[in-house]
This record gives C-alpha cells, structure tokens and sequence, in this order.
C-alpha cells in the first residue's frame, strides 16, 4: 500500500494537497491523531484500498511525537510511507489567514496571529526535518497540486530531484536541499527589451543565453557536484532533494538552468520540474 502522511503549518495547503490526492485516486482522511494511524492502515488495506493520505498537524500534536515510530513501522510492514511537510514564510501565512477570516487553530489564550504561528513552527520543527518540504509561500493552488500529483506519482525506489528555478527578489525556497545564484554568473535576459517578456523555456532566451554567456560551464559545474555528492544521499535513504536555481525574476536563467539539469539526470533519477516564479 502506498501511504502519504501530510503535514504542516496552518495555512500552508494541507487542504488542496489532500484534495489533489484525492483526486489522484487516494483514500484521504483529514486531521487524524498519529496514533490512530496503524489502525486506519489496517483498515484500508482490510478493504483493498492501495493508495491512503492522511493529514495530520498541530491540532493533533498530543500524538505527534509517535509519528517516526509509525512510520517505520508501517515501511516494515512493506507499506510505501512518503512524509510531506508543507512550509510557508510568516507574511504568507499572515496573509493567508486574514484574507480567509479563519482563526488559527492555536490562536487561543490571548495569543496574537504571529505568535499562534511562532507557536505552531515550534511544534512541527522537528516533523519538517523527516519528510519532503515544500515551500508553499508563492504557490498558486493550481501549482501546488501539480507539484503533490508529480512527488507521489516518482519511483519510489530511487531518490527524486526536484529542480526549482526562483527569484531571490521573493526570497529563496524554504525547502531547498542546495541553493545555486545565477546572478553573479550569468547577464540578465531582463534587460534586452526582445527578451524581457519571454522565459528561458523560450528559444530566444536559450539561444541568448548558450551564445552570449557561459551557462553551459555554470549548468556543468553544478552537474558534477552533483552527481559527486548525489550516491551520499542515496546511502542515507533519501526519498528526494530539492535542488534550487536563482536569479534576480526567477523567469529566465534560473528557468534555463533548471531545465538543463533536469534533462541531464532525467536518465538517471525520477525528476519533478519546478518554476515558482512563471505563474500559471
């Protein structure tokens, strides 16, 4: 059986995530102490169901501390586990919460929204550090989705790459494994009035960028560290690494050199393509 256990700050996405594995074809369940966890595994495989989410959180924390337990557990028993934590920056978060007029659900006590949410990370910090991070502070729901559906469908039995090209004008990615900055590196497209509406998934700015600049040296010198480092990873279990690639708009280097690499070890790993900053 496969089994996903969804967890996160509030605010974050657990309810599209769990909606798109559930459109994915997964039996879900929302907000579930830990410990009633073995015993819903049961269940569903009592009943044949292959595919299980189960999201769980701060609500539940009392239990939490049982997850790692469960887990292993469970991946004794043959059971696929996949842990995501879904992660925001506070302004997000802040955001978020005052545009949906929700309470956050440790805002009890006096607390203020800021530190319901200081409150909250301190709770999950540790719970962040056992699964695939992914940072959903400029996601639109439709990206987020997409990004669930692609981690859960990549060949377990290997470790998966996630490429994701951003902006540093929008801060780096909260769940990037290694960051590299093509700023420095690499002449920006943005100021050539032909390329500025395009991005580097367009041949212009591909043309521009293998002709005028020496992003071929800068994608290969990321790929050798790489494939020096990645067999380190594996030995130590890892189900994915998110690899980052920045610049200034995160619309065309950092997009290029994304999908250079990720064509380069396509052979070699299951890889998820990520754009944080191209919206849809």
């Amino acid at each position: 059986m496969q089994l996903v256990l969804l967890s996160g700050v509030s605010g974050s996405g657990k309810s599209v995530a769990l909606k798109a594995l559930e459109d994915a074809g997964f039996f879900c369940v929302d907000n579930l102490p830990a410990d009633l966890i073995g015993p819903l595994a049961d269940y569903a495989m009592a009943r044949g169901e292959p595919r299980v989410a189960i999201s769980a959180d701060a609500r539940s924390r009392e239990s939490l501390g049982a997850l790692p337990g469960i887990v292993a557990k469970e991946r004794e028993r043959g059971n696929d586990v996949r842990v995501i934590f879904l992660d925001a920056n506070d302004e997000s978060l802040v955001r978020r919460f005052s545009e949906t007029r929700r309470p956050h659900p440790l805002a009890g006590d006096g607390k203020s929204l800021p530190e319901a949410i200081a409150e909250e990370r301190r709770v999950l910090a540790w719970l962040a550090e056992i699964g695939q991070r992914i940072d959903t502070s400029s996601l639109t729901p439709s990206q987020l989705r997409g990004w669930i559906q692609d981690l859960v469908v990549t060949d377990r039995t290997r470790l998966a790459l996630c490429f994701e090209s951003f902006g540093f004008k929008g801060g780096a990615p909260l769940d990037a494994d290694f960051v590299f900055d093509a700023r420095c590196v690499l002449p920006n497209p943005h100021y050539d009035p032909r390329l500025r509406p395009l991005t580097g998934t367009d041949a212009e700015v591909v043309e521009f960028l293998e002709r005028e600049t020496q992003a071929g040296i800068l994608v290969e010198d990321i790929q050798r560290f790489l494939q020096r480092w990645l067999p380190r990873f594996v030995l130590d279990q890892r189900a994915s690494l998110t690899v980052a690639i920045g610049c200034t708009g995160g619309r065309h280097r950092s997009v290029y050199i994304a999908h250079q690499l990720a064509e380069r070890f396509a052979s070699d790993y299951p890889v998820v393509l990520r754009h944080r900053d191209l919206k849809e």
